[in-house]
């Protein structure tokens, strides 16, 4: 009983190194478990959601569209749970001027549903549900009736059916349906035009929030439509299917977000894409080319009978003229005498001597007959060119149906589901990273603690092994000490790791998606080992200190510790120097130095500390030069303009005439795909006019960088625009033999200069393109390719008008140019002013203006994280001071009563002691900050996502903020420290051993 109320004494005197270890355990699981169970709960939430609305885990579509004979071969593929048809079509409306819509179906068997936010779901014809985004864009309410009109090209580009990837509704465009519905019986789908608003939806395809900071945020968004309604299927016609969506057996009770998800799906569609796709494929151009043969059969079969029904009229004709001409030639056979009809030859040639006689004496019977042989003549020279058009035709018609091609995705290929986990991965990657350096300077401060507190013992250590006490009991008074303040400190840490933290990223994650039913969750396994890793790592350093101790016998341990042998330290040997420094100086310099473990220790935390502070803000800088470096370096035109097909001209006209332009150059753009074995990517792919490819070097930066010395300079923070890679000192110009990557794409696939890459162009069409360069780019993944190489890769059929060799404008290029580059005169924000007044003109689709987009750029949630982290590591770095000046001043009282003794004033102590202090602090700056920087390199490195690029950049105020931080958390310590030694009686003290 004695032993055990001792230790709760021991334990008592060492409240303050018991509230250090809490301290610092309650930080280290609050930053382990905080940002994963933020990120977590979002995921679940999301999972859930995606599973009570029946999110497709696989969508088939095609260039020829689908068929209910698709349906029923998908439905037969083992794995697959349910099978949904879907139907959808393109349509613009007045909204601030037009707008594309997407008119979208709603599923009857239970995939893809949306989620009714206000109303009520629509259910007859010419009832729908729009978007949040529509109603606050256009200022419509339920009850609200609106008008929409169907695309011009709707009949061959229905295929919109993936609202938030750009490459599902374009990889639609090109398919075949007109060619179709005149060959067949098949209509492509069409909806009402007239149509009631009855409900509010939130697309289960796209969470973004309209109401949130993320609406102002446009580098990455996520839809090729400006809006989506949706339709019951009452009043939809067409018997063309847009796509086809698929549930697996068992993916529901996966996470959508893990690999065990990913593994169940892979099999389904690796099922799909064998043998049932290459079969379907065939089946639906045989499907074509039969049509086709029967439109010619039928064709050949209408116009013979036409043919026959001519040759009949022609052959009464000449019966009737026959008839006549007999009728003459027996009159005038009577006259004469003649005896007609003995069936003679000569008879019969004196009567046809007679006919013609009579056919010629007569202009009128000359007219008639020349008449019945021209239509003759006539007749047979139609049936023969018919019959050679016919001939054509089937010749023809194998080569004119091209190969049907189908696409089958999963949930990754949609734009808005990849944003959402794009953003939680890669701050959970962030989260993951962070606790290891509190993890290690939680280990160090706990041995530097507990060091001390055991040899502090030593005697009474030695005592308790004497009197018999085993070594495992005694040292169990110290490991229990330093497992309590660890479970306390773990425990008030899950509660800020699994409610505070989360509820703040949560905040931020909500502001930028819609997450219905998101709540905060616990989980008991990531929680229980979050306390253990830093009850293992505290207690390790514990039982090292007791066994550095206990390995001597009590004997020894009853005895003073011997003091070590004085040892000159390497500044007294640079006499210049050490020869002007004062007594006292020459002292500290003597302390720091001789007492290499506390130097160690304090240097090594106070760097750690400061390198967190330095890695976050240089995460935030980071970002925050993003839409600098991008819209102002990189792109140097001021304003992207982008119209329709149909409005390219009259875009082109407008920009002219506004005079506002002092450089333009005529591009195309396309949404696309690329793709390689890591995986895919929305691009934004940019063809550029033949004979001004040098123009683009005028209008965008387009810097190589290379993969291998790339990757080495980011982990150390090394920029690309420095000048220590000479090979981004000349800018690279488009050639006829590769596209250019831009580095934001490469990056998230691995691409790089060399390879051969999967590119899909607008029209859906796939092919394999080389890369010739990957250029410097942070925001966005545009793709670069010659119009040369762009034919050579897609042919001349895609987004080709009627004209003849390219001149970059649509009245002499092959291309539809439907895009401007700009440079603009006047100010930033007349600029911007004029870029919101050209979006509203009738002829243009989207502008776009750098000095907005400069303005405006920000990522709010990494911005959350990195204030987050910065302030948590401000907070180790003051328990970690706290513990440190702690520690030294408890190793130290006789030193400090010697001192007072000797006449030290109490401020002249002060000084003596936090002078050390601040030194050593100090050097852990200068340690911390280059630390911070590396890092921060390691940690943007692993923020893979898509469309951005982080190219580390730390500003010099960083650093100042990061040290003048840490140099004020060692001041406020001071603050602390100060009156413990006023509190050292000198008498008392100088008994003491230390």
């Amino acid at each position: 009983m004695a032993f055990v109320k001792d230790m709760i004494r021991m334990w008592l005197r060492s409240w303050k190194r018991f509230v250090s270890i809490a301290m610092i355990t309650l930080l280290g699981v609050a930053v382990l478990t905080g940002i994963y169970a933020g990120c977590r709960d979002a995921f679940l939430a999301s999972d859930r959601f995606f599973d009570n609305q029946g999110m497709h885990d696989i969508q088939v579509l095609s260039t020829a569209g689908l068929t209910d004979a698709d349906v029923a071969a998908l439905r037969r593929v083992a794995g697959v749970r349910k099978v949904q048809a879907e139907r959808s079509q393109s349509v613009t409306i007045d909204v601030d001027g037009d707008k594309s819509v997407t008119m979208q179906e709603i599923g009857t068997n239970g995939i893809d549903q949306p989620y009714l936010q206000e109303g009520r779901m629509p259910t007859k014809s010419g009832e729908i549900a729009v978007t949040k985004q529509f109603i606050k864009d256009s200022g419509h309410g339920i009850g609200d009736r609106i008008t929409v009109t169907p695309d011009a090209s709707e009949v061959s580009d229905s295929g919109e059916s993936d609202k938030q990837a750009g490459k599902t509704d374009a990889r639609m465009s090109d398919s075949p349906e007109s060619d179709t519905s005149e060959a067949t019986d098949e209509q492509s789908p069409e909806f009402p035009t007239e149509l009631k608003i009855v409900g509010v939806v939130l697309d289960p395809q796209n969470l973004s929030n309209p109401d949130g900071y993320s609406a102002m945020t446009s580098f990455r968004s996520t839809a090729t439509s400006d809006y989506t309604f949706f339709a019951p299927s009452d009043g939809v016609t067409g018997t063309i299917y847009t796509s086809v969506t698929l549930l697996v057996k068992d993916a529901a009770d996966e996470s959508t977000f893990d690999e065990s998800y990913e593994d169940i799906v892979n099999k389904v569609m690796n099922r799909i894409k064998g043998t049932t796709k290459t079969d379907r494929q065939k089946a639906r151009r045989q499907e074509l080319l039969d049509a086709g043969q029967k439109k010619i059969d039928e064709a050949r079969d209408e116009a013979n009978r036409q043919f026959a029904d001519a040759q009949k009229q022609i052959d009464e004709n000449r019966n009737q003229f026959n008839q006549q001409i007999d009728q003459i030639v027996s009159q005038q056979s009577a006259m004469l005498g003649t005896v007609a009809g003995t069936g003679s030859a000569t008879d019969e040639s004196a009567r046809e001597t007679m006919r013609e006689t009579v056919i010629s004496s007569s202009p009128q019977l000359r007219e008639a007959k020349a008449q019945l042989d021209a239509a003759q003549s006539q007749l047979d020279e139609r049936k023969k060119s018919a019959e050679q058009t016919f001939q054509d035709k089937e010749n023809e018609l194998e080569s004119s149906v091209p190969n049907v091609r189908w696409y089958v995705q999963d949930r990754s290929s949609l734009g808005g589901y990849s944003a959402l986990e794009s953003d939680l991965s890669s701050i959970q990657s962030i989260g993951n990273a962070f606790p290891v350096v509190f993890l290690l300077v939680a280990v160090m401060m706990s041995l530097t603690a507990m060091a001390r507190m055991v040899e502090e013992d030593r005697g009474l250590i030695g005592t308790y092994t004497g009197l018999g006490y085993g070594r495992l009991k005694v040292a169990a008074r110290y490991m229990l000490f330093a497992l309590l303040a660890c479970l306390i400190g773990g425990g008030l840490g899950l509660l800020l790791g699994f409610l505070g933290i989360p509820a703040f990223l949560l905040v931020v994650v909500q502001g930028m998606y819609v997450l219905p039913g998101v709540r905060l969750e616990y989980d008991w396994l990531y929680g229980s080992l979050g306390i253990a890793l830093f009850v293992v790592g505290v207690l390790g350093a514990t039982i090292y200190a007791c066994a550095e101790e206990m390995r001597q016998t009590p004997a020894d341990l009853m005895r003073p510790k011997a003091p070590r042998a004085g040892s000159r330290i390497l500044l007294e040997r640079v006499t210049p120097i050490w020869n002007h420094l004062g007594f006292l100086s020459k002292v500290t310099a003597r302390n720091i130095f001789r007492f290499k473990s506390r130097l160690i220790m304090t240097v090594g935390g106070v760097a750690g500390c400061t390198a967190l502070i330095v890695c976050g803000l240089a995460i935030n800088d980071t970002v925050a030069e993003l839409g600098t470096k991008q819209y102002r370096d990189i792109y140097r035109y001021d304003l992207m303009v982008v119209a329709n097909d149909a409005d390219a001209d009259a875009m082109r006209a407008k920009l002219q005439a506004d005079g506002r332009t002092s450089a333009t150059m005529n591009v195309r753009i396309e949404s696309g795909d690329l793709a390689n074995g890591e995986g895919s990517e929305d691009i934004q792919l940019v063809v550029v006019p033949e004979g001004h490819v040098d123009d683009l070097n005028e209008m965008i930066t387009l810097k190589p960088v290379t993969s291998g010395w790339d990757g080495v300079r980011k982990l150390f923070g090394m920029s690309d625009s420095g000048e220590s890679d000479k090979q981004n000192d000349s800018e690279t110009v488009l050639g006829d033999g590769g596209v250019i990557v831009s580095q934001s794409a490469a990056n998230t696939l691995g691409v790089k200069a060399g390879d051969t890459v999967n590119l899909t162009n607008g029209d859906g069409m796939q092919v394999k393109a080389k890369v010739s360069t990957v250029t410097r780019n942070l925001i966005g993944s545009d793709i670069y390719v010659s119009e040369s190489y762009y034919g050579k890769l897609f042919g001349s059929g895609s987004g080709t008008s009627d004209s003849g060799e390219s001149d970059g404008s649509n009245s002499g290029g092959s291309l539809i140019w439907n895009a401007v580059y700009a440079k603009l005169t006047g100010s930033d924000d007349a600029q911007i002013k004029y870029a919101d007044a050209l979006e509203k003109d009738d002829s243009v689709t989207k502008t776009m203006s750098c000095a907005d987009m400069a303005a405006s750029f920000k990522f709010d949630l990494m911005g959350a994280v990195v204030a987050l982290i910065v302030a948590l590591a401000g907070g180790l770095a003051l328990v970690v001071l706290f513990t440190l000046a702690n520690t030294n001043v408890s190793e130290r009282v006789r030193e400090m009563a010697t001192l007072k003794v000797l006449g030290f004033f109490d401020r002249e102590v002060h000084r003596y002691v936090n002078r050390e202090m601040m030194i050593l602090t100090a050097m852990g700056v200068v340690i911390g900050l280059p630390l911070g920087r590396w890092i921060g390199g390691l940690l943007t490195a692993a923020l893979n996502m898509p469309a951005l690029y982080f190219e580390v950049e730390v500003k010099p105020i960083s650093y100042v903020i990061a040290a003048a931080a840490t140099m004020a958390f060692a001041l406020l310590v001071q603050l602390f420290v100060n009156p413990v030694l006023d509190r050292i009686e000198p008498v008392s003290s100088l008994k003491s051993v230390e």
